[in-house]
């Protein structure tokens, strides 16, 4: 049974853009897609799935699995090897949210560099990289984007270039957890490919803003794709007729980003009603479709306004996070607003 309260009015959930439900497209395409035994490569429309989310974004092959931590892990044991450092920002989520998994499954651990706003500096990158003989060599670098923890943030591009050429100077792969890549793109008018272009690997999340209800698909070359599918099969990831999920998989690819800016707009209208309530918000970071507001007593707010149908997620002592999707439209957004300023 949920914990979640009883209440008769309308469920505004703003904990994650993975709350969503498929819409009567993604259920229509579901219910007719066509399938095959997917571990023998054999489900068409999980092959249609990964074949166009590789040339979205330019690469030449795609896996799909269950969860973007499975392609983030996935990637991290096809690039490395066991005793290897991982180069990564403060607060990211292969290490905050994926429960160590780098190191209990590809033995490696992580080396954090600093990253205001969720950015790091390239220089930052450059000094992080190891190779003495008594240390842990470096084996990747993995970068972030959007920045979940610091608010949604979005990565230059120069940065990113910069980050590139370290990799390239330092003989190491590049890989991108990209689970809200769609959104950066959005807030940079730019397409998705030229984000990617920088990284020898992209893992994008298709259940998140895009609004599929399962799934992420790693893209890189056809010998990484190649070395993934047996990691992916190491960890139970080989769904066999996964056709059924990447039907609504493709409806997602190709008709959820234009919702994006929509869901960006409203994350910035609920940002400046929270700092007229008085809250601190890094105006900064609300870049996406993610708030983050320091609330004293946090817990206890959050399950206020749950009482009044608004769910958000505390994620410290006083720390509450707010996530727009494309299921909150302009009169639910209304109504989180009233209830934020404090209304009844």
């Amino acid at each position: 049974m949920s914990d979640l309260p009883k209440i008769d009015l309308p469920r505004i959930d703003l904990r994650s853009d993975t709350v969503t439900q498929p819409t009567p497209r993604m259920r229509q395409a579901m219910a007719q897609a066509v399938v095959g035994d997917d571990v023998y490569g054999e489900d068409p429309t999980v092959n249609e799935l990964q074949q166009e989310t590789a040339e979205l974004l330019g690469f030449e092959a795609g896996l799909f699995m269950p969860s973007g931590s499975m392609t983030n892990q996935v990637a991290l044991a096809v690039h490395t090897t066991r005793g290897q450092e991982v180069i990564c920002a403060e607060g990211s989520h292969i290490y905050e949210w994926e429960l160590g998994m780098m190191a209990a499954f590809s033995g490696v651990v992580p080396r954090f560099v600093p990253a205001p706003g969720g950015v790091p500096d390239p220089e930052g990158v450059r000094r992080a990289v190891r190779r003495s003989i008594h240390q842990s060599p470096s084996g990747l670098i993995s970068l972030e984007n959007t920045h979940n923890k610091a608010g949604g943030t979005v990565l230059p591009l120069d940065v990113i270039a910069g980050i590139r050429e370290v990799a390239d100077q330092e003989g190491l792969p590049l890989h991108l957890d990209g689970a809200r890549l769609m959104n950066a793109a959005a807030a940079q008018h730019v397409p998705a490919r030229r984000i990617a272009q920088y990284f020898d690997s992209v893992s994008l999340c298709l259940s998140k803003g895009l609004g599929a209800p399962v799934g992420s698909v790693l893209v890189g070359s056809r010998r990484l794709i190649g070395q993934a599918h047996r990691y992916r099969k190491m960890l139970g990831g080989g769904m066999r007729q996964a056709g059924i999920l990447a039907a609504a998989g493709l409806i997602a690819l190709r008709e959820g980003p234009a919702h994006l800016p929509e869901d960006h707009r409203r994350a910035r209208e609920l940002a400046d009603t929270l700092v007229g309530a008085g809250y601190d918000v890094d105006l900064s970071t609300v870049q996406t479709n993610i708030v983050y507001a320091t609330i004293p007593d946090a817990q206890a707010k959050v399950d206020g306004w749950a009482a009044q149908g608004l769910l958000a997620s505390a994620l410290d002592i006083d720390r509450v996070r707010f996530v727009l999707h494309f299921q909150i439209d302009d009169e639910l957004l209304e109504r989180a607003k009233e209830l934020v300023a404090g209304g009844e």
